[in-house]
């Protein structure tokens, strides 16, 4: 498991999602107006009123799978006639609502007042929410970002800032409250600071040994989607990357007989996070990298951060909608995957094809051609689901990752020889 959880940050994490989930629950029993998110829209909106809170189902199914109940979960969704090939997190959710969030380690979320989801993630996030637009009877507001094969337009970006400015109408309207544009700038701000940081502590995984393990990054994130545009998430990431960089100093690192260095691709498998990362280590491997994670706060083509520049909040969100990779193309996956490959130092990619996440599944395999194509890199395709237990098995995974390691070492020695 994530090494941090035993460091001064790794408590500071449990402390931040429970607070975040516990103010989310008094705020809205003491009326406040209460909005269900998907990852990618802009909570910094949201902190621009004086009361207003967010839930996000993503996140809260992710908390499912990785406290060990996801297929529990899943199954309700299942009994109630939801197909088992629909994703995971939306079947952990939708079979959360179905009983009243029983046997949720958060007490589920609070019923909400409004849905917003958007389209840059997947296609699949619209119907879900509709789920319980139609259930519940509540809005939905649906923001709709452009695909985009290359740097996103300017017409898109206005595009996506009139949609910004129609939502805060809608929760105006809603809730009887005024959205005050300063404390969205300021917000805006916050996230730009704490991502600054976040990503001084991705940058630890250049060391050698790596300072981190993917593993830690893909729990270390729950800030970005409970916490940010807040003084707090500013603070613990600010603790993470110091804490980090100290230790890796000290040589006290996750892997420190670490000898092939991987990078994956695909959503976190929450459910085997610690399992995982223990066999890996065994076979001196370390996963010092994701797409995952290494998106936060870029734009397209790119892992790097894109800096606020303090000027219109709205457009700095619209401009970093885009920062995931599933609504990009090939070429500008590709491009950001070969920058992480050669700065991290990367011998091989672990692509998960993922049976819950046909967006960012489906160009895997020409991905994995271009990488080897373009970089020489040997990766290897295994299967998970990133919330779902049921469909893992950790024989023919760890067979696959062991082959894969086996190659680099053949590689390696063809190298040497020559």
């Amino acid at each position: 498991m994530a090494s941090f959880q035993k460091t001064e940050a790794g408590r500071n994490l449990s402390l931040v999602v429970k607070d975040a989930y516990m103010d989310l629950h008094e705020r809205a029993a003491r009326g406040a107006f209460v909005i269900w998110i998907a990852i990618n829209v802009p909570a910094e909106i949201f902190l621009g009123f004086d009361d207003v809170v967010y839930g996000v189902p993503e996140s809260h199914a992710a908390l499912n799978a990785a406290k060990g109940i996801g297929a529990l979960q899943c199954e309700k969704a299942e009994r109630i006639g939801y197909s088992m090939d629909l994703c995971s997190y939306a079947r952990i959710d939708i079979g959360c609502v179905s009983d009243n969030f029983a046997d949720s380690p958060t007490f589920g979320l609070p019923r909400p007042h409004l849905l917003v989801s958007n389209t840059n993630n997947c296609s699949l996030l619209t119907k879900w929410f509709d789920v319980h637009h139609r259930e519940m009877g509540v809005p939905h507001f649906i923001l709709d970002v452009p695909f985009c094969y290359g740097p996103q337009q300017e017409k898109d970006r206005e595009y996506i800032v009139a949609q910004f400015h129609d939502l805060i109408r809608v929760i105006e309207t809603m809730s009887g409250q005024r959205c005050d544009m300063e404390k969205v700038k300021q917000a805006v701000a916050y996230t730009d600071e704490g991502i600054g940081w976040w990503k001084k502590f991705l940058g630890y995984a250049e060391h050698r040994p790596s300072g981190i393990t993917a593993f830690d990054s893909f729990v270390q994130m729950a800030p970005f989607l409970v916490a940010r545009g807040t003084p707090r998430f500013v603070e613990h990431y600010r603790l993470l990357a110091k804490e980090t960089g100290a230790r890796a100093a000290a040589g006290d690192v996750p892997v420190p007989d670490e000898k092939y260095r991987l990078f994956w691709d695909n959503i976190a498998p929450w459910h085997q996070l610690r399992d995982m990362s223990a066999g890996l280590a065994a076979l001196k491997a370390n996963i010092v990298g994701a797409t995952y994670t290494s998106c936060i706060g870029s734009v397209e083509g790119s892992f790097d951060r894109y800096p606020y520049d303090g000027g219109d909040p709205l457009a700095m969100l619209a401009r970093t909608q885009n920062c995931y990779v599933c609504p990009h193309g090939m070429a500008l996956r590709g491009k950001a995957m070969a920058q992480a490959v050669k700065r991290l130092g990367i011998d091989g990619i672990v692509f998960a094809g993922n049976r819950s996440c046909k967006p960012y599944s489906l160009t895997q395999f020409d991905q994995q051609r271009k990488m080897a194509q373009a970089l020489g890199v040997p990766s290897v395709m295994i299967e998970v689901d990133h919330a779902d237990v049921r469909k893992y098995n950790r024989e023919n995974t760890f067979t696959r990752l062991e082959a894969l390691i086996e190659n680099i070492g053949m590689q390696r020695s063809v190298r040497m020889s020559a």
